[in-house]
Protein backbone atom coordinates (compact mmCIF):
# COMPACT_ATOMS: atom_id res chain seq x y z
CA UNK A 1 0.00 0.00 0.00
CA UNK A 2 1.28 3.45 -0.89
CA UNK A 3 1.54 5.54 2.30
CA UNK A 4 2.98 8.66 0.73
CA UNK A 5 6.61 7.77 1.45
CA UNK A 6 7.33 6.85 -2.16
CA UNK A 7 6.05 10.26 -3.28
CA UNK A 8 8.18 11.95 -0.60
CA UNK A 9 11.30 10.08 -1.73
CA UNK A 10 10.56 10.85 -5.38
CA UNK A 11 10.09 14.54 -4.55
CA UNK A 12 13.32 14.54 -2.54
CA UNK A 13 15.15 12.98 -5.48
CA UNK A 14 13.92 15.71 -7.82
CA UNK A 15 14.78 18.50 -5.39
CA UNK A 16 17.81 17.23 -3.48
CA UNK A 17 19.82 14.88 -5.72
CA UNK A 18 22.10 17.59 -7.04
CA UNK A 19 22.80 19.02 -3.60
CA UNK A 20 23.56 15.62 -2.04
CA UNK A 21 25.93 14.57 -4.83
CA UNK A 22 27.58 17.99 -4.95
CA UNK A 23 28.31 17.89 -1.23
CA UNK A 24 29.65 14.34 -1.38
CA UNK A 25 31.94 15.12 -4.29
CA UNK A 26 33.33 18.06 -2.37
CA UNK A 27 33.99 16.16 0.84
CA UNK A 28 35.20 12.87 -0.69
CA UNK A 29 36.70 13.98 -4.00
CA UNK A 30 35.38 10.75 -5.54
CA UNK A 31 32.81 11.12 -8.31
CA UNK A 32 31.61 7.52 -8.53
CA UNK A 33 31.55 7.06 -4.76
CA UNK A 34 29.41 10.18 -4.40
CA UNK A 35 26.80 8.89 -6.86
CA UNK A 36 26.84 5.39 -5.36
CA UNK A 37 26.35 6.62 -1.79
CA UNK A 38 23.66 9.08 -2.84
CA UNK A 39 21.72 6.30 -4.55
CA UNK A 40 22.10 4.14 -1.43
CA UNK A 41 20.77 6.96 0.78
CA UNK A 42 17.63 7.33 -1.34
CA UNK A 43 17.09 3.57 -1.21
CA UNK A 44 17.40 3.62 2.61
CA UNK A 45 14.94 6.49 2.80
CA UNK A 46 12.12 4.27 1.54
CA UNK A 47 12.36 2.01 4.60
CA UNK A 48 13.54 4.46 7.24
CA UNK A 49 11.01 7.18 6.45
CA UNK A 50 8.20 4.65 6.46
CA UNK A 51 9.30 3.58 9.93
CA UNK A 52 10.34 6.93 11.45
CA UNK A 53 8.39 9.42 9.35
CA UNK A 54 9.59 11.87 6.71
CA UNK A 55 12.18 14.23 8.26
CA UNK A 56 11.55 17.95 8.31
CA UNK A 57 14.69 18.49 6.22
CA UNK A 58 14.85 15.53 3.81
CA UNK A 59 17.94 16.89 2.06
CA UNK A 60 19.91 17.05 5.31
CA UNK A 61 18.84 13.51 6.22
CA UNK A 62 19.88 12.19 2.81
CA UNK A 63 23.21 14.02 2.89
CA UNK A 64 24.01 12.69 6.36
CA UNK A 65 23.09 9.13 5.40
CA UNK A 66 25.07 9.30 2.16
CA UNK A 67 28.09 10.77 3.93
CA UNK A 68 28.02 8.06 6.58
CA UNK A 69 27.88 5.45 3.84
CA UNK A 70 30.91 7.08 2.17
CA UNK A 71 32.79 6.97 5.49
CA UNK A 72 32.06 3.25 5.78
CA UNK A 73 33.36 2.60 2.28
CA UNK A 74 36.50 4.65 2.82
CA UNK A 75 37.22 2.93 6.13
CA UNK A 76 37.38 -0.37 4.27
CA UNK A 77 39.86 0.96 1.74
CA UNK A 78 43.45 1.47 2.78
CA UNK A 79 43.87 3.98 -0.03
CA UNK A 80 41.02 5.96 1.45
CA UNK A 81 42.90 7.02 4.57
CA UNK A 82 43.65 10.50 3.28
CA UNK A 83 40.15 10.98 1.93
CA UNK A 84 38.71 9.78 5.22
CA UNK A 85 40.59 12.50 7.07
CA UNK A 86 39.35 15.08 4.58
CA UNK A 87 35.76 13.94 5.05
CA UNK A 88 36.10 14.11 8.82
CA UNK A 89 37.51 17.64 8.63
CA UNK A 90 34.88 18.81 6.15
CA UNK A 91 32.03 17.41 8.22
CA UNK A 92 33.21 19.32 11.34
CA UNK A 93 31.16 17.10 13.61
CA UNK A 94 30.94 18.46 17.13
CA UNK A 95 28.51 15.75 18.14
CA UNK A 96 25.54 13.82 16.79
CA UNK A 97 24.09 15.55 13.74
CA UNK A 98 20.41 16.49 13.87
CA UNK A 99 19.00 16.53 10.32
CA UNK A 100 16.17 18.82 11.48
CA UNK A 101 18.63 21.44 12.70
CA UNK A 102 19.23 24.63 10.74
CA UNK A 103 22.97 24.15 11.25
CA UNK A 104 24.77 23.01 8.11
CA UNK A 105 27.77 20.82 8.94
CA UNK A 106 28.59 20.40 5.26
CA UNK A 107 29.45 24.02 4.49
CA UNK A 108 33.05 24.55 3.42
CA UNK A 109 34.61 27.28 5.60
CA UNK A 110 37.91 27.25 3.68
CA UNK A 111 36.57 28.11 0.24
CA UNK A 112 37.65 31.54 -0.98
CA UNK A 113 36.30 31.39 -4.52
CA UNK A 114 33.30 33.56 -3.78
CA UNK A 115 30.97 30.75 -4.89
CA UNK A 116 28.97 29.92 -1.79
CA UNK A 117 26.62 27.35 -3.30
CA UNK A 118 27.76 23.72 -3.40
CA UNK A 119 25.98 22.92 -6.64
CA UNK A 120 27.22 26.00 -8.42
CA UNK A 121 30.76 25.44 -7.12
CA UNK A 122 30.68 21.86 -8.38
CA UNK A 123 29.34 23.02 -11.74
CA UNK A 124 32.39 25.27 -12.04
CA UNK A 125 34.56 22.32 -11.01
CA UNK A 126 32.99 20.03 -13.62
CA UNK A 127 33.44 22.66 -16.31
CA UNK A 128 37.22 22.28 -16.34
CA UNK A 129 38.79 23.68 -19.54
CA UNK A 130 40.67 20.38 -20.08
CA UNK A 131 37.35 18.78 -21.04
CA UNK A 132 35.52 19.42 -24.30
CA UNK A 133 32.63 21.83 -23.79
CA UNK A 134 30.05 19.14 -24.65
CA UNK A 135 31.58 16.80 -22.08
CA UNK A 136 31.61 19.49 -19.39
CA UNK A 137 27.94 20.29 -19.86
CA UNK A 138 26.83 16.66 -20.21
CA UNK A 139 28.76 15.44 -17.18
CA UNK A 140 27.44 18.24 -14.98
CA UNK A 141 23.86 17.67 -16.08
CA UNK A 142 24.18 13.96 -15.32
CA UNK A 143 25.92 14.20 -11.99
CA UNK A 144 24.63 17.35 -10.39
CA UNK A 145 21.30 18.01 -12.07
CA UNK A 146 20.25 14.36 -11.96
CA UNK A 147 19.22 14.24 -15.62
CA UNK A 148 19.31 10.77 -17.13
CA UNK A 149 21.62 9.81 -19.97
CA UNK A 150 18.66 9.61 -22.45
CA UNK A 151 17.49 13.09 -21.42
CA UNK A 152 20.95 14.55 -21.97
CA UNK A 153 21.32 12.70 -25.28
CA UNK A 154 18.08 14.26 -26.51
CA UNK A 155 19.22 17.71 -25.35
CA UNK A 156 22.37 17.29 -27.50
CA UNK A 157 20.52 15.54 -30.34
CA UNK A 158 22.86 12.53 -30.26
CA UNK A 159 22.18 8.80 -29.78
CA UNK A 160 21.96 7.57 -26.19
CA UNK A 161 24.93 5.22 -26.69
CA UNK A 162 27.06 8.12 -27.92
CA UNK A 163 26.21 10.19 -24.86
CA UNK A 164 26.92 7.27 -22.51
CA UNK A 165 30.40 6.87 -24.04
CA UNK A 166 30.99 10.62 -23.79
CA UNK A 167 30.19 10.57 -20.08
CA UNK A 168 32.47 7.60 -19.42
CA UNK A 169 35.35 9.23 -21.31
CA UNK A 170 34.90 12.49 -19.41
CA UNK A 171 35.09 10.74 -16.04
CA UNK A 172 38.11 8.75 -17.17
CA UNK A 173 39.89 11.90 -18.32
CA UNK A 174 39.26 13.57 -14.98
CA UNK A 175 40.80 10.59 -13.22
CA UNK A 176 43.76 10.10 -15.55
CA UNK A 177 44.61 13.79 -15.79
CA UNK A 178 44.30 14.25 -12.06
CA UNK A 179 41.86 17.14 -12.46
CA UNK A 180 41.24 18.39 -8.91
CA UNK A 181 37.76 18.52 -7.45
CA UNK A 182 37.97 22.09 -6.31
CA UNK A 183 36.73 25.51 -7.26
CA UNK A 184 39.32 27.56 -9.17
CA UNK A 185 40.50 30.94 -7.87
CA UNK A 186 38.12 33.78 -8.60
CA UNK A 187 40.32 35.17 -11.42
CA UNK A 188 40.06 31.84 -13.29
CA UNK A 189 36.27 31.52 -13.04
CA UNK A 190 35.59 33.39 -16.33
CA UNK A 191 37.33 30.70 -18.41
CA UNK A 192 34.69 28.23 -17.24
CA UNK A 193 31.73 30.55 -17.60
CA UNK A 194 30.70 29.25 -21.05
CA UNK A 195 30.27 25.71 -19.74
CA UNK A 196 28.43 26.86 -16.63
CA UNK A 197 26.01 28.95 -18.68
CA UNK A 198 25.43 25.97 -20.97
CA UNK A 199 24.58 23.77 -17.99
CA UNK A 200 22.08 26.24 -16.56
CA UNK A 201 20.52 26.83 -19.98
CA UNK A 202 19.96 23.13 -20.68
CA UNK A 203 18.81 22.51 -17.11
CA UNK A 204 16.15 25.19 -17.51
CA UNK A 205 15.14 23.84 -20.92
CA UNK A 206 14.57 20.36 -19.52
CA UNK A 207 12.35 21.89 -16.85
CA UNK A 208 10.54 24.17 -19.30
CA UNK A 209 9.84 21.51 -21.93
CA UNK A 210 10.57 18.02 -20.60
CA UNK A 211 11.89 15.64 -23.24
CA UNK A 212 9.79 12.77 -21.87
CA UNK A 213 7.17 12.02 -19.24
CA UNK A 214 3.54 12.87 -18.62
CA UNK A 215 3.91 16.58 -17.87
CA UNK A 216 5.11 19.26 -20.24
CA UNK A 217 7.21 20.95 -17.56
CA UNK A 218 9.42 20.02 -14.60
CA UNK A 219 9.09 23.12 -12.47
CA UNK A 220 11.76 22.09 -9.95
CA UNK A 221 14.46 22.01 -12.65
CA UNK A 222 13.50 25.41 -14.02
CA UNK A 223 13.41 26.91 -10.53
CA UNK A 224 16.83 25.47 -9.71
CA UNK A 225 18.31 26.85 -12.94
CA UNK A 226 16.95 30.31 -12.14
CA UNK A 227 18.22 30.11 -8.56
CA UNK A 228 21.73 29.19 -9.67
CA UNK A 229 21.66 31.84 -12.42
CA UNK A 230 20.85 34.45 -9.76
CA UNK A 231 23.80 33.27 -7.65
CA UNK A 232 26.04 33.48 -10.71
CA UNK A 233 24.76 36.97 -11.58
CA UNK A 234 25.62 38.16 -8.06
CA UNK A 235 29.05 36.60 -8.44
CA UNK A 236 29.73 38.08 -11.90
CA UNK A 237 27.55 41.23 -12.15
CA UNK A 238 29.66 42.75 -14.93
CA UNK A 239 29.45 39.75 -17.28
CA UNK A 240 26.73 40.57 -19.85
CA UNK A 241 26.14 36.99 -20.94
CA UNK A 242 25.45 35.96 -17.33
CA UNK A 243 22.86 38.72 -17.08
CA UNK A 244 21.56 37.76 -20.52
CA UNK A 245 21.03 34.16 -19.46
CA UNK A 246 19.16 35.15 -16.29
CA UNK A 247 17.03 37.55 -18.33
CA UNK A 248 16.25 34.79 -20.83
CA UNK A 249 15.20 32.34 -18.11
CA UNK A 250 12.98 34.89 -16.38
CA UNK A 251 11.30 36.01 -19.61
CA UNK A 252 10.47 32.42 -20.49
CA UNK A 253 9.46 31.46 -16.96
CA UNK A 254 7.01 34.37 -16.87
CA UNK A 255 4.84 32.38 -19.29
CA UNK A 256 5.18 29.01 -17.54
CA UNK A 257 1.79 29.09 -15.82
CA UNK A 258 -0.08 29.54 -19.11
CA UNK A 259 1.70 26.88 -21.16
CA UNK A 260 -0.74 24.17 -20.08
CA UNK A 261 -4.43 24.45 -19.27
CA UNK A 262 -6.26 23.15 -16.20
CA UNK A 263 -6.35 19.62 -17.66
CA UNK A 264 -2.64 19.59 -18.47
CA UNK A 265 -3.05 20.15 -22.19
CA UNK A 266 -0.40 22.17 -24.05
CA UNK A 267 -1.37 25.74 -24.98
CA UNK A 268 0.54 27.33 -27.85
CA UNK A 269 2.13 30.76 -27.47
CA UNK A 270 -0.45 32.45 -29.68
CA UNK A 271 -3.32 31.00 -27.63
CA UNK A 272 -1.93 31.73 -24.16
CA UNK A 273 -3.69 34.17 -21.85
CA UNK A 274 -1.20 37.01 -21.83
CA UNK A 275 -2.95 38.72 -18.93
CA UNK A 276 -1.97 35.74 -16.78
CA UNK A 277 1.76 36.02 -17.51
CA UNK A 278 3.95 36.94 -14.54
CA UNK A 279 4.45 40.62 -15.30
CA UNK A 280 6.90 41.17 -12.43
CA UNK A 281 9.14 38.34 -13.64
CA UNK A 282 8.93 39.58 -17.22
CA UNK A 283 9.79 43.13 -16.14
CA UNK A 284 12.79 41.90 -14.17
CA UNK A 285 14.00 39.94 -17.18
CA UNK A 286 13.58 42.94 -19.48
CA UNK A 287 15.51 45.18 -17.06
CA UNK A 288 18.35 42.66 -16.82
CA UNK A 289 18.49 42.42 -20.61
CA UNK A 290 18.72 46.20 -20.92
CA UNK A 291 21.56 46.25 -18.39
CA UNK A 292 23.39 43.50 -20.27
CA UNK A 293 23.02 45.18 -23.66
CA UNK A 294 24.44 48.44 -22.29
CA UNK A 295 27.73 46.58 -21.74
CA UNK A 296 28.18 46.59 -25.53
CA UNK A 297 29.25 42.93 -25.74
CA UNK A 298 26.35 41.01 -27.33
CA UNK A 299 26.25 37.25 -27.11
CA UNK A 300 23.89 34.34 -27.77
CA UNK A 301 22.03 34.50 -24.45
CA UNK A 302 21.41 38.22 -24.80
CA UNK A 303 20.06 37.69 -28.31
CA UNK A 304 17.78 34.88 -27.17
CA UNK A 305 16.57 37.06 -24.33
CA UNK A 306 15.80 39.79 -26.86
CA UNK A 307 13.74 37.28 -28.85
CA UNK A 308 11.86 36.28 -25.70
CA UNK A 309 11.26 39.96 -24.94
CA UNK A 310 9.67 40.43 -28.37
CA UNK A 311 7.05 37.88 -27.35
CA UNK A 312 6.44 39.12 -23.80
CA UNK A 313 6.07 42.76 -24.85
CA UNK A 314 3.48 42.02 -27.57
CA UNK A 315 0.01 42.75 -26.16
CA UNK A 316 -1.53 40.20 -28.54
CA UNK A 317 -0.21 37.41 -30.71
CA UNK A 318 -1.06 39.44 -33.81
CA UNK A 319 1.16 42.31 -32.62
CA UNK A 320 4.27 40.10 -32.41
CA UNK A 321 7.07 41.56 -34.51
CA UNK A 322 8.02 38.38 -36.36
CA UNK A 323 10.28 40.24 -38.80
CA UNK A 324 12.35 41.49 -35.87
CA UNK A 325 12.44 37.99 -34.39
CA UNK A 326 13.58 36.52 -37.72
CA UNK A 327 16.36 39.11 -37.85
CA UNK A 328 17.45 38.27 -34.31
CA UNK A 329 17.61 34.58 -35.18
CA UNK A 330 19.78 35.48 -38.14
CA UNK A 331 22.10 37.31 -35.75
CA UNK A 332 22.03 34.35 -33.35
CA UNK A 333 23.30 32.09 -36.14
CA UNK A 334 26.58 33.98 -36.08
CA UNK A 335 27.15 32.81 -32.52
CA UNK A 336 25.35 29.45 -32.62
CA UNK A 337 25.33 28.05 -36.19
CA UNK A 338 23.16 25.08 -35.24
CA UNK A 339 20.35 23.41 -37.11
CA UNK A 340 17.95 24.07 -34.22
CA UNK A 341 18.57 27.83 -34.46
CA UNK A 342 17.93 27.65 -38.19
CA UNK A 343 14.69 25.77 -37.53
CA UNK A 344 13.54 28.46 -35.13
CA UNK A 345 14.39 31.08 -37.72
CA UNK A 346 12.31 29.16 -40.26
CA UNK A 347 9.32 29.47 -37.94
CA UNK A 348 9.85 33.22 -37.57
CA UNK A 349 10.31 33.69 -41.32
CA UNK A 350 7.17 31.67 -41.96
CA UNK A 351 5.20 33.92 -39.62
CA UNK A 352 6.73 37.12 -41.04
CA UNK A 353 6.80 36.35 -44.78
CA UNK A 354 4.23 33.60 -45.14
CA UNK A 355 4.24 29.79 -44.72
CA UNK A 356 5.88 29.08 -48.07
CA UNK A 357 8.97 31.11 -47.10
CA UNK A 358 9.27 29.12 -43.89
CA UNK A 359 8.71 25.80 -45.67
CA UNK A 360 11.59 26.52 -48.05
CA UNK A 361 13.95 26.84 -45.08
CA UNK A 362 12.54 23.70 -43.48
CA UNK A 363 13.12 21.80 -46.73
CA UNK A 364 16.81 22.74 -46.58
CA UNK A 365 17.09 21.31 -43.07
CA UNK A 366 15.29 18.13 -44.10
CA UNK A 367 17.68 17.65 -47.01
CA UNK A 368 20.69 17.94 -44.69
CA UNK A 369 19.33 15.25 -42.34
CA UNK A 370 20.87 16.59 -39.12
CA UNK A 371 17.48 16.82 -37.41
CA UNK A 372 16.06 13.52 -38.64
CA UNK A 373 15.22 12.35 -35.11
CA UNK A 374 14.08 15.74 -33.78
CA UNK A 375 10.29 15.76 -33.55
CA UNK A 376 10.02 19.53 -33.84
CA UNK A 377 11.31 19.45 -37.44
CA UNK A 378 8.28 17.59 -38.87
CA UNK A 379 6.05 19.37 -36.33
CA UNK A 380 7.22 22.73 -37.69
CA UNK A 381 6.68 21.59 -41.26
CA UNK A 382 3.21 20.39 -40.30
CA UNK A 383 2.26 23.69 -38.68
CA UNK A 384 3.43 25.73 -41.66
CA UNK A 385 1.53 23.43 -44.05
CA UNK A 386 -1.59 23.76 -41.87
CA UNK A 387 -1.32 27.56 -41.97
CA UNK A 388 -0.95 27.35 -45.76
CA UNK A 389 -4.18 25.32 -45.99
CA UNK A 390 -2.39 22.17 -47.19
CA UNK A 391 -4.04 19.97 -44.56
CA UNK A 392 -3.40 16.65 -46.28
CA UNK A 393 0.34 17.19 -46.34
CA UNK A 394 0.17 18.63 -42.82
CA UNK A 395 -1.45 15.43 -41.57
CA UNK A 396 1.42 13.37 -42.96
CA UNK A 397 3.95 15.62 -41.25
CA UNK A 398 2.08 15.44 -37.93
CA UNK A 399 2.16 11.66 -38.22
CA UNK A 400 5.96 11.75 -38.61
CA UNK A 401 6.29 14.04 -35.58
CA UNK A 402 4.19 11.62 -33.52
CA UNK A 403 6.64 8.83 -34.34
CA UNK A 404 9.44 10.85 -32.71
CA UNK A 405 7.86 12.72 -29.78
CA UNK A 406 8.28 11.28 -26.26
CA UNK A 407 6.55 13.85 -24.07
CA UNK A 408 2.94 12.91 -23.35
CA UNK A 409 1.57 16.46 -23.32
CA UNK A 410 3.22 17.25 -26.66
CA UNK A 411 1.94 13.96 -28.06
CA UNK A 412 -1.64 14.81 -27.16
CA UNK A 413 -1.28 18.23 -28.78
CA UNK A 414 0.08 16.74 -32.01
CA UNK A 415 -2.70 14.15 -32.06
CA UNK A 416 -5.25 16.95 -31.72
CA UNK A 417 -3.70 18.85 -34.63
CA UNK A 418 -3.59 15.67 -36.71
CA UNK A 419 -7.28 15.05 -36.06
CA UNK A 420 -8.11 18.64 -37.07
CA UNK A 421 -6.23 18.26 -40.34
CA UNK A 422 -7.88 14.96 -41.16
CA UNK A 423 -11.35 16.32 -40.44
CA UNK A 424 -10.62 19.33 -42.63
Amino acid sequence: MNDGVEEAVAAAFREEWGQVVATLIRVTGDWDLAEECAQDAFAQALDRWRRDGVPRRPGAWLTTTARNRALDVLRREAVGARKLREVAVSARDDGPYDPNSAYDPFADPDDDSGVGDDRLRLIFTCCHPALAIEARVALTLRTLAGLTTPEIARAFLVPEATMAQRLVRAKRKIQNAGIPYRVPPAHLLPERTTGVLGVLYLLFNEGYAATAGAGLTRANLSAEAIRLARVLARLMPDEPEVLGLLALLLLHDARRGTRVDASGELVTLEDQDRTAWDTAEAAEGAALLETALRRGRPGPYQIQAAIAACHTTAATAEETDWADIAGLYGELRRFVPSAVVRLNRAVAVGMADGPDAGLALVAELEAEGELDTYHLLPATRADLLRRAGRTGEAAEAYGRALELVENTAERRFLEKRLAECRSA
